[in-house]
C-alpha cells in the first residue's frame, strides 16, 4: 500500500483498513499505534505496533510483521531539559548551564521539531543549535521601524514585544530555522512537537527497556500478526482488489534444511572436542590452549558499582572464579593485590596509573561496571589502550552478584583471549575443502554516526584472518565521509592484511579471498560491488602482477521483517527456531538476478529473549569453485570460531570482529565541540587517541600493548587530525609489527630462498595430527612481498 492514500470522489471510505490507519501514526511505509502502557522517563522506548510492507522482492509477495520503535513525549522543553540533565527542580537552577550540560542538552535536542506557544498561533520549528549565552545576554540584530538596526537581547525583546518577562532568563535559547539566521526562542516558550519518532541511538538502559517491552514468544508474535491482519480485513479493501493482491492470512510453508553442526577443538593438555547445543557449548572439563604453564598470581579488582555489588558478593565471585579457572587450566591464584571501590569515570586513569606504578608484574585488572554506565566503559577502553601493559576485563555487576558457572566460563574464555591465547579451532572432522589451501577470510563494515549527527565521519574497518583456524584476526581501519558507503581506501587496507597474513603464516599467500560485507542495502549492491571488487584486485596486483586469487563477495544482512516459526511448539523458552537451520527458498530470490547469484537465510545463534531472527546472505560474486551447500555450511561454521565466547554469534566472526573494532575506535575519537549562538556548531577536531593502524588489535592483544608502549615513548607527533574524506597518512607513526608465531607449515615445499625443489613429504589438502591445516603451495606461486 502507498504511504499516502488518494481517493476518488465516489469511492467508499468505510472499510476497516482506513479506520485502523486513522488511529495510527504513519512513518514512511510503516504505521504505528501508540501504546498506552509507556514509561514516563525521558526518551524511554514506547511499545508501538508497526505494520511493515517490505519493498524487497520475494517469491511469496508481501511480508507482514510486528515491530517497535520509540517516540518523544509531547512536553515543555523545560521538562525535557530537566530529564536529560537529571535536574530535579528547575527552580533550583539559578545559574547558567555549565558547558558540559549545555553540550549534552544540545546533542539531545538538535534536529527535533518544536512548537512555540507564546503567540496565538503555534508555529513549528526545527532546532539547529543551543546558544552558549543565556537569554538575558544573547543578542541579535533588531531592525526598528525607522530602518535603524540595534543589538537587542532575547529577554528584552520578549518583554517589549510580547509583554512577557522570562522566568528563566539565565537559561540558554534555542536557535531555529537556519544557523546563519538570528532566530532565537527561550526554552520556556517551546514544547516538543507531538508524535515525533526518536531516530537517535538509544542508551543501554533504553535498549534494556525496549527489550523488556518487545520481547515476546513466537506464539504471541503470531497471534498479534493474525489479529492485525484480521482487523484490517485486506481482502475487502477495494484498492487491494484492484491491485489483485492476495492478502490471505495463511502462512507460507518454507522448506528448511539442517546444517551439519560445527565441532570445536580445545588444545589444552589433552585435545578435547566440544559440540554446540543450540549454539552454546560447555567449557566444563576442557583445557584452554596455551595456558598449561601460566598462572595468574598478580591481579586486581576495581569495582565501579558500590551500590549494587557488596563485599560479600565480591568474595563469592572471587571464590567461584578461582574454582572454575583451575578446571580450565588457567588458575587464578591468591587474593587480588588491589580491591577497591570507585565511583566515576574521572577516577579511571589515576587508578590505572597507580596500579601500573605500584604493582610490578600486574597480569590482569577486573573492572566491575554498573548497569547502563557507558561513560566508565568508554574511559576504561581508552585508558586501557593508552597505558600499556594493563590487560583489563570488564564485568557487569549482575555477573558478579549471580556468579553463574556459565557466565564465569565465558568470562574466562575472554580473559584468556585478552592475554593472547587461541582457545578453540574448528575440529578437523568438520573442515571444508576450502581449508586445504591458504585462504583468508575478510570482514568489512562501515560504521556510520547515529542518525541526527551529520558531522561525524564514518569508520571503515576491514578484519582478516591470520591463521588456518581461523582463530586469529588482524584489523585495519580508515576514516571517510559519513555518507560514503563504499570503502574508499579498500585497496590499501586489503594489501596490509595480505602482508600480515604472509608474515603470520610463515610465507604463504592466500589462494582464495572470501569477503563478508556488512552494512549494505539492496540498491547499493551494484555500485559497491564494482568499486570494492576492483579495489581487491588492485591490492593483489600491487603485490604481484600475476597474483589473481579467487574472490567470493558475500553481503551479510540482518533483516528485521523476517520471522519464522516451527509448525509445532518448541519445548524451550520463547519457542524460537534452533540454530543450524537454513531457509533456502520461498522467501529468498530463488534464482540469480542482476544484483546477486543466490541468497539464503541461516539461524546461527539462539535468541535469549524474544523471537530469533535469521541472517540473510547474498552472494554477489564468486570466483572460487564453491557449490552452494559448501558455502552455506562454511558460513554457518564461521559463526562458531569466535575465541572470546562459548556461544555462536548471529553473523560470521570476521564481520563480528569488524563491528568490535569499529566500536573500539569510537572511544578513541576525541571530539572537541565549539559552538555559540553567533555561528554554526563546528567540530574543530577529531583526534585519534588509539594507535590502531597496522596493529594486530584482535590477533594478539599482548603485542598490541607492547607496540603502544614503544609508540608512546617515541618523540614524534601522534595526533592525527582526521579529515572527512581522506586521512593524512603522514600523521601516523609507522611501526612494523613483528609476525605472530603461528606454525601452519609442515615439511613440504620450501619457501623462497630455501630452494625450489618440491618435496613429497606432504600431500595436497592434508591435515596434520594436531588438527591444524597444513598448507601445500607450489613455490612458484609464493608471493614476493616487499
Amino acid at each position: 500500500l502507498s504511504p499516502v492514500l488518494t481517493f476518488e470522489k465516489d469511492f467508499p471510505l468505510k472499510f476497516p483498513l482506513l479506520k485502523v490507519t486513522q488511529e495510527c501514526v504513519r512513518l514512511t511505509k510503516e504505521i504505528h499505534t501508540i501504546s498506552k502502557d509507556v514509561s514516563k522517563s525521558d526518551k524511554d522506548p514506547q511499545a508501538c505496533l508497526t505494520v511493515s510492507y517490505t519493498s524487497e522482492p520475494s517469491t511469496s509477495g508481501s511480508q507482514d510483521t510486528v515491530q517497535a520503535t520509540s517516540f518523544y513525549k509531547s512536553q515543555p522543553i523545560i521538562e525535557f531539559m530537566c530529564e536529560v540533565l537529571d535536574i530535579l527542580d528547575v527552580n533550583e537552577q539559578r545559574e547558567r548551564l555549565p558547558d558540559s550540560q549545555r553540550v549534552k542538552f544540545a546533542k539531545e535536542i538538535k534536529g527535533l521539531k518544536i512548537e512555540s506557544i507564546h503567540c496565538g498561533q503555534r508555529r513549528k520549528y526545527r532546532v539547529c543549535n543551543v546558544t552558549r549565552r543565556p537569554a538575558r545576554m544573547q543578542c541579535f540584530p533588531l531592525q526598528l521601524e525607522d530602518g535603524q538596526t540595534i543589538e537587542c537581547t532575547v529577554a528584552k525583546y520578549f518583554l517589549d514585544k510580547h509583554n512577557m518577562k522570562l522566568k528563566y532568563p539565565h537559561l540558554p535559547c534555542l536557535q531555529v530555522v537556519q544557523e546563519h539566521n538570528y532566530t532565537y526562542l527561550p526554552l520556556e516558550v517551546c514544547n516538543i512537537f507531538t508524535i515525533q519518532r526518536d531516530i537517535k541511538k538509544l542508551t543501554n538502559l533504553q535498549n534494556s527497556s525496549m527489550m523488556e517491552v518487545t520481547a515476546q514468544s513466537v506464539p504471541d508474535c503470531e497471534q498479534k500478526i493474525d489479529d492485525l491482519i484480521r482487523k484490517t480485513d485486506y481482502d475487502n479493501v477495494p484498492y487491494v482488489q484492484k491491485c489483485k493482491s492476495n492478502n490471505s492470512d495463511g502462512r507460507i510453508e518454507a522448506s528448511r534444511q539442517r546444517l551439519s553442526p560445527a565441532k570445536l577443538q580445545y588444545d589444552g593438555r589433552k585435545k578435547q572436542e566440544a559440540l554446540p547445543k543450540r549454539g552454546v557449548w560447555d567449557l566444563g572439563g576442557k583445557q584452554l590452549s596455551n595456558f598449561t604453564a601460566v598462572e595468574i598470581r598478580v591481579w586486581a579488582i576495581a569495582c565501579f558499582a558500590p551500590k549494587s555489588v557488596l563485599k560479600d558478593d565480591l568474595r563469592n565471585f572471587v571464590e567461584q572464579l578461582q574454582k572454575i579457572s583451575g578446571d580450565a587450566g588457567m588458575p587464578i591464584i591468591g587474593q587480588p593485590c588491589f580491591c577497591k571501590y570507585a565511583t566515576g569515570p574521572d577516577q579511571v586513569e589515576p587508578m590505572f596509573r597507580y596500579l601500573k606504578s605500584t604493582f610490578a608484574g600486574l597480569q590482569l585488572v577486573l573492572v566491575v561496571l554498573p548497569r547502563g554506565e557507558s561513560r566508565i566503559y568508554g574511559e576504561v577502553k581508552r585508558v586501557n589502550d593508552t597505558v600499556p601493559g594493563m590487560p583489563t576485563m570488564l564485568v557487569q555487576a549482575i555477573t558478579v552478584v549471580k556468579a553463574l558457572p556459565q557466565r564465569l566460563s565465558n568470562l574466562l574464555v575472554k580473559i584468556s583471549f585478552k592475554l593472547g591465547s587461541v582457545n578453540s579451532t574448528l575440529a578437523p572432522g568438520v573442515r571444508q575443502k576450502v581449508f586445504n589451501e591458504p585462504v583468508i577470510f575478510l570482514g568489512a563494515d562501515v560504521t556510520r554516526p547515529p542518525a541526527g549527527n551529520s558531522k561525524k565521519p564514518s569508520i571503515a574497518v576491514v578484519v582478516g584472518s591470520m591463521d588456518a583456524g581461523p582463530s586469529r584476526y588482524s584489523a585495519t581501519f580508515r576514516m571517510q565521509h559519513n555518507r560514503q558507503e563504499a570503502i574508499h581506501e579498500l585497496s590499501s587496507m586489503v594489501r596490509e592484511l595480505l602482508i600480515m597474513f604472509y608474515k603470520s603464516t610463515g610465507g604463504y599467500k592466500p589462494l582464495k579471498i572470501i569477503l563478508f560485507r556488512d552494512g549494505l542495502s539492496e540498491e547499493q549492491f551494484s555500485a559497491v560491488l564494482k568499486h570494492e571488487l576492483t579495489a581487491i584486485r588492485d591490492a593483489c596486483a600491487k603485490l604481484e602482477a600475476d597474483y589473481r586469487p579467487g574472490i567470493t563477495f558475500i553481503v551479510v544482512q540482518k533483516p528485521n521483517r523476517v520471522s519464522c516459526a516451527y509448525k509445532r511448539k518448541m519445548p524451550w523458552k520463547f519457542g524460537s527456531i534452533p540454530t543450524g537451520y537454513m531457509i533456502p527458498d520461498h522467501i529468498t530470490h530463488g534464482t540469480a538476478s542482476y544484483t546477486q547469484l543466490f541468497d539464503f537465510y541461516i539461524y546461527s545463534n539462539q535468541s535469549t529473549r524474544g523471537t530469533s531472527r535469521p541472517s540473510q546472505y547474498r552472494v554477489l560474486w564468486n570466483d572460487n569453485p564453491f557449490d552452494k551447500e559448501e558455502l552455506k555450511c562454511l558460513t554457518y561454521h564461521l559463526c562458531h570460531t569466535g575465541v572470546r565466547n562459548i556461544q555462536s554469534v548471529s553473523i560470521p566472526v570476521p564481520v563480528y570482529h569488524a563491528h568490535l573494532v569499529a566500536f573500539r575506535i569510537l572511544y578513541h575519537l576525541v571530539e572537541r565541540v565549539h559552538d555559540s549562538g553567533d555561528g554554526p556548531l563546528q567540530d574543530l577536531s577529531r583526534v585519534i587517541r588509539g594507535r590502531f593502524r597496522n596493529c594486530n588489535t584482535l590477533a594478539n592483544p599482548v603485542s598490541f600493548k607492547l607496540l603502544l608502549k614503544v609508540a608512546l615513548t617515541e618523540e614524534r607527533g601522534f595526533k592525527a587530525v582526521t579529515k572527512f574524506v581522506k586521512e593524512d597518512e603522514k600523521a601516523f607513526l609507522k611501526v612494523k609489527v613483528a609476525p605472530m608465531n603461528v606454525a601452519l607449515r609442515k615439511p613440504g615445499p620450501k619457501r623462497i630462498g630455501e630452494g625450489t625443489s618440491n618435496s613429497d613429504n606432504s600431500k595436497d589438502g592434508t591435515l596434520s595430527k594436531d588438527g591444524a591445516a597444513s598448507f601445500y603451495v607450489d613455490t612458484k606461486k609464493v608471493m614476493h612481498f616487499p
